[in-house]
């Protein structure tokens, strides 16, 4: 049984690659999908396709339909959801995501450090299981095959 995993969160650093390399290193059928990683692509997707806009809002709204329009499809095609909540940026396309997937009931697995408990606490209350280490996600979904 192959499972397909959302990975929301951040893009700012390679988490997903190190989160992938774990799951083929422990050949677990696992296929992933995630939000547009390529920041500059996500930012400018609706005047790449739209063309050019009258201002940064209109800029700003253009790709955001776009990217939630991906997201979209690709979270209702997932399995599972894992939601990485880190410590150094703002985290507010990973809490819609999240939501989101809690919302369509996904099996959503949170991933978030001891400094976010508290503001996290009804988010990770909705989720079926919180973590604090993407190690510690890996290992949940390695658990479904045994």
């Amino acid at each position: 049984m192959k499972l397909t995993v959302y990975l929301a969160g951040q893009i700012h650093d390679n988490w997903r690659e190190k989160l992938i390399q774990m799951a083929e290193q422990k050949e677990l059928p696992l296929e992933f999908v995630s939000p547009q990683t390529d920041h500059d692509l996500s930012d400018s997707i609706g005047e790449n396709i739209l063309g050019n806009q009258p201002g940064p809002l209109y800029k700003d709204d253009a790709a955001s339909s776009i990217n939630n329009f991906r997201t979209q499809v690709l979270m209702q095609k997932s399995d599972v959801v894992i939601a990485l909540f880190g410590e150094k940026y703002k985290q507010w396309n990973t809490a819609m995501d999240a939501s989101i997937a809690i919302a369509l009931n996904k099996p959503t697995i949170i991933v978030r450090p001891e400094s976010l408990i508290h503001p996290l606490k009804e988010l990770s209350n909705k989720a079926n299981v919180t973590v604090e280490t993407i190690e510690q996600a890996l290992e949940v979904l390695a658990y479904i095959y045994e």
